[in-house]
């Protein structure tokens, strides 16, 4: 069986932490069994390996979200790029193409999917490797995985089976019923009916027909050049509800989705994180991203939340709503983890005359390096701040350390690698000032130290 993670995510509803380059499975909030923290998606992917399914997973993501798995989960972890976000029918079928036209899975090997980010014991992903079982068993199109609920909730979609019982560990599906009310939810509970968890598995072969007959190529390369072609729309309207014969496994164990402050602060194993104070005040939470303190006093049941893109103080039963106030918030990330470190704005300026200035402090683990690149509008300067490396400037190769000042124009080939860890500051001056004016010429410092020469 083949594991499909699907990590997307606007980044609204746990903002100011969350933005659109770090989704909530990104923040790292939780506790590891060491009493590290560690993000969802580490966490997750621990658990995998604990069961014995992570050689079997592959992660479907957009284009702005890979350094960030590469920084979490490490360079070697497989992933299939999304050209553009689209919805989740769209990564599953582009998904399904690359493990038939690249992997060279067979078309009878099932296929599970599932989110990158719930919140359970490890005992669940032990119910996901029943999935492969089910699928050949019942000959369902689709076997989901539906959970027991503890409660009737209005934030979930519910699975509803058919009273009949079945042969196996599975029921067939009569229908769903998406966020009912609290009191239908109730209903449907006594029916038998289960959350839906995001969770399902398919023969390969049921994804491929499908793409076949919606006129849609196979290979995964072709499929990629027509991603903007695909209905941009969820796979439970696309396929699921259209879907005749599917099944269902009950799961009786832990299950949350720490979609929102109030949930994720309950699985949080301290109630501060970062600098700052909390006292006379029960049931709040702070996180503080910033080197200011953070002073919190006689404010209860609250999320205090403080990242370079805002600063967030709410009351946690609201907490759901986060997502439709600061939608309209448009501003580019203030903060975000790439495959060598990481990097914060500390500063952005327009002037009357179009010039813009933009200031950032970069941080870039000892062994790793920004790629040999140029870029086409903006000149920058570096001043390095922290630890010790080597930096490349046209060619020449020498080493920086703290007090350093590193001109760089514009077209100019540049790049530098940590030999402990480093920070600098850096100056954009230019315009357009955006991450995408960059063309990268080498991306290892092996590449780097074979093309050019260390200074005399």
């Amino acid at each position: 069986m083949k594991l499909v993670l699907l990590s997307g995510g606007s980044g609204k509803r746990l903002w100011p932490l969350s933005n659109d380059a770090r989704s909530k499975q990104f923040l790292k909030v939780l506790e590891n069994q060491n009493g590290q923290l560690q993000s969802m998606v580490q966490r997750v992917w621990r658990q995998l390996g604990n069961v014995g399914l992570a050689d079997s997973a592959v992660i479907a993501t957009s284009k702005s979200q890979v350094d960030m798995i590469q920084s979490q989960l490490g360079q070697s972890v497989p992933i299939i790029i999304e050209p553009m976000r689209r919805d989740t029918f769209p990564a599953i079928a582009l998904a399904s193409a690359y493990l038939y036209s690249v992997e060279g899975i067979d078309v009878n090997e099932v296929v599970a999917v599932l989110p990158v980010d719930p919140y359970v014991e490890d005992r669940f992903f032990d119910r996901v490797k029943d999935l492969e079982e089910t699928v050949l068993v019942s000959g369902a199109d689709l076997a989901l995985i539906g959970v027991e609920p503890t409660y009737p909730s209005a934030k979930y979609g519910y699975i509803v089976p058919t009273s009949q019982s079945s042969d196996g560990d599975y029921l067939r599906v009569s229908h769903f019923t998406e966020k009912p009310t609290e009191d239908k939810a109730a209903e449907l509970i006594k029916q038998g009916a289960l959350w839906n968890c995001g969770v399902f598995a398919f023969k390969l072969d049921y994804l491929i027909s499908l793409l076949q007959e919606k006129g849609f190529p196979v290979q995964y390369d072709e499929l990629v050049k027509q991603y903007d072609r695909l209905p941009k729309i969820s796979f439970d309207y696309e396929v699921v509800e259209k879907t005749e014969h599917i099944v269902v496994l009950p799961y009786d164990g832990y299950w949350k989705d720490l979609g929102t402050w109030n949930t994720l602060t309950e699985e949080m194993a301290t109630n501060q994180i970062g600098k700052g104070v909390v006292v006379e005040s029960e049931n709040t939470h702070l996180v503080n991203e910033l080197d200011i303190p953070v002073a919190v006093l006689g404010v209860s049941n609250a999320i205090v939340a403080v990242s370079p893109d805002g600063v967030l103080v709410a009351d946690k039963g609201k907490s759901p709503k986060i997502k439709e106030l600061v939608n309209d918030f448009n501003q580019r990330p203030m903060y975000e983890e790439r495959r060598w470190g990481w990097y914060r704005v500390l500063d952005y300026t327009r002037f009357e005359d179009g010039r813009e200035v933009l200031t950032k402090r970069i941080g870039i683990a000892a062994g790793k390096n920004l790629s040999y690149q140029m870029h086409c509008y903006r000149s920058e300067v570096w001043t390095i701040i922290r630890g010790e490396g080597e930096f490349v400037l046209n060619g020449e190769i020498r080493p920086v350390k703290p007090g350093d000042v590193l001109e760089i124009p514009v077209g100019a080939k540049h790049g530098i690698k940590a030999m402990t860890d480093l920070e600098l500051i850096e100056v954009q001056t230019g315009t357009p000032l955006i991450e995408e004016d960059i063309i990268r010429v080498y991306m290892s410092w092996d590449e780097v130290e074979q093309f050019c020469r260390y200074a005399r």
